[in-house]
């Protein structure tokens, strides 16, 4: 490994998800799914649903981002609505996955950095951080709490994958004026 290997990546570029973007959204995605202890899902989505998933959450008006570096699709997040319910309409989750090959260079931090600056466009209140396998992924930890977001909770093997109980941590952190204030 060289120096260049471990060095923070400079010049990723963020922005909206197109529907071409799918293919490499899918493919960073099956990568956890058949390896990761992270996301719970057993079977990777096809290239068509994850286009479906990508419509589906921008035809709310909620963000989905992609890093680019030099070309290539290297991570994504996006935030959907936590639940159905109305009353819980101020609140939304986020997601986010980074290339396997490409994690621990900022990537993660420059996605969800800019999924809440986009969040807080909107009149949401809440986001909320569901991270599968709890305390053994330090990495996610890390991250979540660099970005302002505290512990809320934890749900004890919910989960069973790759011959083992898995938790999950809840995390959170305002948006906007958080419950300080009404909504508008």
């Amino acid at each position: 490994m060289s120096v260049v290997d471990v060095l923070p990546l400079v010049d990723i570029e963020i922005r909206e998800a197109t529907l071409d973007d799918s293919p490499a959204i899918a493919s960073i995605y099956a990568w956890h799914v058949l390896h990761g202890r992270a996301s719970f899902e057993e079977v990777p989505p096809t290239d068509d649903e994850m286009a479906e998933r990508i419509q589906e959450v921008q035809a709310k008006g909620l963000p989905w981002l992609v890093a680019m570096y030099r070309g290539i699709l290297v991570g994504y997040c996006y935030a959907d609505s936590y639940r159905p319910r109305q009353a819980y309409r101020y609140t939304l989750e986020e997601s986010i996955y980074v290339d396997a090959s490409m994690t621990g260079r900022g990537i993660g931090s420059g996605l969800l950095m800019a999924l809440i600056a986009r969040c807080e466009t909107g009149p949401w209140r809440q986001l909320l951080a569901v991270i599968g396998d709890g305390e053994n992924n330090p990495a996610s930890l890390r991250l979540h709490k660099q970005s302002g977001f505290v512990k809320a909770g934890q749900l004890r093997s919910v989960g069973y994958k790759m011959g083992a109980w898995r938790d999950t941590i809840i995390m959170q952190r305002p948006l906007n004026d958080g419950d300080w204030t009404l909504p508008e």
